[in-house]
């Protein structure tokens, strides 16, 4: 992935090459700047490789133009940003269901509540996120991530925003869901420590992966 700048071409990722199996969690860790967000964001299509190719469950998402980039985020991947992106709006229940009403999914609502019951929030389903904790928010967001099953969650520093024992409880939520739907995980953390909780870690430096460990 490269991009224009005054001074010339910058590459933000060069030469990575990633294979991550089906059901397999992944930790990508490296110091700020090191890529890390960007291979998320060119894994699920919100932004552009230059070259090469990206593949989710066989297909090549490069050659996708927006409204089917649009098509497979929606069917097939879950996005948890650390800054949560809740709509202000919209109440804990509307933000889980509107994924699944754009998907057409039949009682939208029902699995919105189905999901939120299973991060612990049945008793905040018509509070606005600004009624919400961090912790919640963030739960309302893995809510909504997991309502729709995708085939890959992505987790951008998901934790960031929470003070250590809210972020513990999140992740400990995270975990527990990714075991019962079998989703495959890729997650971004800064925390190594957090990252040994995946099957394998993979460390990021200067737009290149330079090592893998675990299985």
């Amino acid at each position: 992935m490269t991009v224009p700048s005054a001074a010339g071409p910058v590459n933000i990722l060069r030469g990575v090459d990633l294979d991550i199996g089906k059901g397999e969690a992944v930790g990508l860790v490296g110091p700020s700047g090191s890529g890390k967000t960007s291979l998320l964001m060119v894994l699920a299509g919100l932004e552009r490789a230059t070259s090469g190719s990206v593949s989710l469950n066989g297909q090549d998402i490069v050659r996708l133009n927006e409204d089917a980039l649009a098509k497979l985020r929606r069917e097939q991947v879950g996005i948890v940003f650390q800054a949560f992106h809740l709509i202000p709006t919209m109440t804990a229940l509307e933000n889980v269901a509107i994924p699944l009403e754009l998907a057409g999914v039949r009682d939208a609502a029902g699995r919105a509540r189905t999901a939120l019951d299973a991060v612990g929030l049945s008793h905040r389903l018509t509070h606005l996120p600004n009624q919400l904790s961090g912790g919640e928010q963030q739960r309302t967001a893995l809510a909504r991530a997991f309502a729709p099953e995708p085939a890959l969650l992505l987790a951008d520093e998901p934790t960031g925003n929470l003070d250590h024992a809210t972020g513990e409880s999140v992740i400990d939520l995270l975990f527990a869901l990714r075991r019962r739907t079998g989703t495959t995980l890729l997650l971004i953390t800064h925390d190594r420590t957090l990252a040994e909780r995946c099957d394998r870690q993979v460390h990021m430096e200067d737009g290149r992966i330079q090592a893998a460990v675990g299985a």
